[in-house]
């Protein structure tokens, strides 16, 4: 029963994963964009932990950990070229 849920769960996850691809491609503007791929790292987190779970293993944790910093580091990364129009400054105003 238990693995029943875990495997329907990760359809849906499935599912939110390829409703957030079809956002990231068709998005009416860039910020909703980065917002679905911020949701598409969500999903992909929670897919592997329920990977995991099923496995029965703590391999996939740190598979989590790089997923998550990663997606972190590219949301900001995109909202910071969204906000200034680059992404790494050469020249400082100080």
């Amino acid at each position: 029963m238990f693995e029943r849920i875990l495997l329907m769960a990760l359809f849906f996850l499935t599912i939110s994963i390829l409703v957030g691809l079809y956002r990231v491609i068709k998005g009416p503007s860039l910020p909703d964009r980065v917002v679905a791929l911020d949701t598409i790292g969500i999903n992909i987190i929670a897919g592997v932990a329920i990977i995991s779970i099923l496995l029965n293993t703590h391999a996939f944790f740190d598979i989590i950990l790089v997923i998550g910093i990663l997606s972190f580091i590219g949301t900001i990364s995109f909202s910071k070229f969204i906000e200034r129009g680059y992404i790494i400054e050469y020249k400082r105003d100080y």
